[in-house]
């Protein structure tokens, strides 16, 4: 049985559909302020990812970037060419190399923390700090709920029986 959805319903964005294109256009936004810096969207990704979690190899780097491997060794191959990440063997393990940041990179950070600050900013026009801070404790539980979600079977819907 189909249900009928009012014009004004139908034309409603959906959670996931706006937090997609809020997600969107925040890259998009931060592409465009960032242009001139020397460094993709891509790069300045790999860098702050890298500076939470250095030491990680490229695979579990790529895990976390949800990318694939190879895509992120082309990306790490031009930073490490650029100077702002070195490759060190693991210390246990020779078929594996670990990724750190080099001194170069840390002012590169400090100005991708900038440009997200002014990303953000631009964002955020108009809502109060409540406001943020509200948005920012519902995302968080949304977040952990997705977590503990995708760790449990799908949850598929029963078909509907013709009988």
């Amino acid at each position: 049985m189909l249900m009928k959805v009012s014009p004004m319903e139908a034309n409603s964005p959906t959670l996931g559909f706006l937090l997609h294109d809020v997600a969107r256009l925040l890259k998009k936004r931060f592409e465009q302020n960032s242009r001139g810096s020397g460094l993709t969207r891509s790069q300045w990704q790999v860098l702050a990812y890298l500076a939470r979690n250095e030491g990680i190899n490229q695979t579990g780097l790529a895990e976390l970037l949800e990318i694939e491997p190879i895509t992120l060794g082309r990306i790490v191959d031009k930073l490490d060419t650029m100077g702002l990440i070195e490759r060190l063997p693991h210390p246990t393990d020779r078929r594996v190399w670990v990724l750190h940041l080099t001194p170069a990179a840390r002012p590169k950070l400090e100005q991708v923390r900038k440009l997200g600050d002014v990303t953000r900013g631009e964002a955020l026009v108009g809502v109060s700090e409540a406001d943020r801070q509200r948005l920012l404790k519902t995302l968080q539980a949304l977040k952990e709920n997705l977590t503990k979600a995708c760790d449990l079977p799908a949850a598929v819907p029963k078909r509907a029986s013709h009988g």
